[in-house]
């Protein structure tokens, strides 16, 4: 379900106030004007507990080929996702999303390969839910090992919920279930009402990717010492 477009300044504070409820905006094009409100009927969601790793993946995620840290460059990211012949992405998402990253309520996963940005991904977080906008990869495998890194982020901060909106095949197999818009509504209620951290572990920190298949298929993290000195578990 979506609206007509909309006859007001969209401000984060009603972005955020739009996603409280489960709705969220997008544009028909990169270059249209206007922004409409979407609620899909079925809704794409991530059961933390539940990330589909295939052995190559895996594999890929503990070779470190990659370089993933937290935030590094919101913008970029968000421009690189809107590289695609159909986007919603048009320069008032950009405004509107980087300004919730500047609030600490919208953030992004990077993958870099020799220094350049080849992965990544960004998305709202909101209490105990992070809800994921979109993805990019210029190298293979990238953007599936930045959702493992996203995964192990929101199971290390104490995240609820990783909401997708819609589901895609490419989502399906890596784990992802479709739920009503009713399902997604309770699920997001009681996802709201507990605290999350993003940063619990730090933004630029480039966590080893043994450590972040580890977290995100929840198993044990041995202790190691971060940057800075303080103790991981």
């Amino acid at each position: 379900m979506k609206s007509g477009p909309r006859k007001f300044e969209l401000t984060a504070d009603i972005l955020l106030r739009a996603y409280s409820i489960g709705v969220f905006p997008m544009a028909e094009s990169r270059e249209a004007a206007e922004l409409f409100w979407v609620e899909p009927q079925e809704r794409g969601v991530f059961p933390l507990d539940g990330l589909a790793v295939s052995r190559s993946l895996a594999k890929t995620v503990r070779a470190d080929r990659f370089e993933v840290v937290a935030d590094r460059d919101f913008p970029a990211v968000m421009r690189a996702c809107a590289e695609r012949d159909d986007t919603w992405i048009n320069d008032e998402i950009l405004r509107l999303y980087c300004s919730l990253h500047e609030v600490g309520h919208a953030h992004s996963v990077e993958v870099y390969e020799d220094g350049a940005l080849v992965g990544g991904l960004y998305g709202v977080s909101l209490r105990g839910v992070f809800f994921g906008e979109s993805m990019f990869h210029r190298a293979r495998d990238a953007s599936k090992v930045a959702l493992v890194h996203l995964v192990a982020r929101l199971r290390a901060g104490g995240y609820r919920l990783l909401d997708t909106q819609f589901l895609t095949e490419h989502l399906a197999s890596l784990g992802a279930v479709a739920v009503s818009r009713a399902d997604f509504r309770l699920m997001l209620a009681e996802s709201l009402e507990n605290p999350a951290d993003f940063l619990a572990v730090p933004a630029g920190r480039a966590m080893p990717g043994a450590e972040a298949l580890a977290r995100a298929l929840g198993m044990e993290v041995a202790s190691r010492s971060t940057q800075g000195g303080s103790s991981v578990a």
